[in-house]
């Protein structure tokens, strides 16, 4: 499934054209104003196939506000002339960024250091919230990731096949909110088959702000992996494309994952909150139809074939490939192989597994092996003894009832 609107293919065209225009003398405002009119033109193209998208609107109001800003005539030429790049070594980084714009030299001057939290998401999908807990979720459609009062994080899942209930993320949008003189707001929007190195206005760090170098993207594989440091909140995200979908994860310090208005009354929020009870999916019931399906499948032809030919004991043998402990990551690649027959996804499992190493903070905890299927928000967890003790008393009341 690809998506209609094209406004990353717009801002990556001007971002071409005017390379270095923040260098440009004023006898080549002209030129700039051309650039910005062909921008505006390409807006307007997609404009009813973006309805809604973060990015095509803030696309929209840079446009204006750029053209203002140059006095640029909203009338004239739209092609768009190749304009000069940086001088050599040169760039929009400033080492010179105010203390505020360092999360742990501003928040912790004077107290230990912060304690630093990790969420990921990756798969068929597979989210690994904050608090280390662990869920696979059907979440098709668009969900927030984060939601906080620095950015906000939305995922869109999509059908990996027609009519399939396996799904796997299409898009990602984060915007991070405007924060003093550190950061003007920024928009990221990444979609299948297009993982930009730079925000949706075709910038790379935080903007004309003097404390802009505290907000930048590293492109470490091109179209392939983005690292996003947001060093103001303290703040690492690594995106991925691996085969035509996205992963995501993240480093957070928890006092900016819970920089809430009002925590009780915020919506839903995947990374802190997990998926909603009747989006989880259970992995040992669908293990278990997969294995009786695998049965019947072999007594006679009835049954379709997946994807791919995979049985248990081959996706089994495949995910140990790259994925030598059986914790919950390996669960994971071989239940998305079964449900896929992608062999991405095993992929998909593993570049998971190597950010988790890479950001979370306690390495005593980055294997997980219990799967966790959290109760609906607001219920609580049963009460009385549990069922194993139950048995336990029945058994010890029949034998008084015989004794009687």
């Amino acid at each position: 499934v690809t998506s209609p609107c094209k406004i990353l293919k717009c801002n990556s065209e001007f971002w071409a054209a005017t390379s270095g225009s923040h260098h440009l003398g004023t006898e080549e405002a002209p030129e700039f104003c051309t650039a910005l009119r062909a921008y505006a033109h390409c807006t307007r193209r997609t404009a009813r196939t973006c309805r809604g998208d973060l990015a095509y609107h803030s696309a929209v109001h840079g446009i204006e506000d750029l053209m203002e800003q140059h006095n640029c005539s909203k009338d004239g030429p739209t092609s768009q002339p190749r304009l000069r790049t940086l001088p050599p070594g040169d760039s929009q980084e400033r080492s010179d960024s105010p203390e505020i714009c360092h999360y742990e030299k501003s928040f912790h001057k004077h107290s230990a250091a912060p304690n630093y939290t990790h969420c990921g998401l990756f798969g068929d999908p597979h989210l690994r919230t904050f608090t280390d807990t662990f869920q696979t979720c059907k979440v098709q459609g668009a969900w927030p990731l984060i939601d906080n009062n620095y950015l906000n994080v939305q995922v869109t899942n999509t059908p990996v096949l027609p009519g399939s209930a396996a799904t796997a993320t299409s898009k990602l949008t984060i915007i991070f909110k405007s924060f003093q003189e550190c950061v003007d707001q920024k928009v990221y929007q990444a979609e299948m088959d297009e993982l930009p190195a730079a925000f949706a206005d075709g910038s790379k760090n935080g903007g004309d702000k003097h404390g802009a170098n505290s907000l930048k993207i590293t492109e470490k594989v091109s179209g392939q992996h983005i690292e996003i440091q947001a060093k103001y909140i303290g703040t690492t995200i690594v995106v991925r494309q691996v085969g035509r979908y996205l992963t995501f994860a993240v480093r957070m310090p928890e006092e900016v994952v819970n920089a809430v208005e009002d925590r009780d009354s915020q919506g839903l929020y995947l990374c802190l909150r997990g998926c909603p009870l009747n989006q989880q999916i259970d992995f040992q019931t669908i293990r278990s139809a997969q294995a009786t399906e695998g049965r019947a499948r072999r007594k006679g032809p009835s049954l379709p074939a997946p994807p791919e030919a995979f049985t248990y004991e081959t996706a089994t043998a495949k995910c140990r490939e790259k994925l030598p402990v059986e914790d919950l990551y390996f669960q994971s690649c071989v239940f998305d192989l079964l449900t896929t027959g992608d062999v991405n996804f095993m992929l998909a499992a593993y570049y998971a597994f190597e950010d988790v190493k890479m950001l979370h903070s306690n390495k005593d905890k980055l294997h997980l092996y219990e799967r966790t299927r959290d109760l609906a928000p607001g219920s609580a967890a049963p009460s009385g003894p549990p069922p194993a003790l139950w048995v336990v008393l029945l058994c010890l009341s029949q034998c008084w009832l015989c004794l009687l």
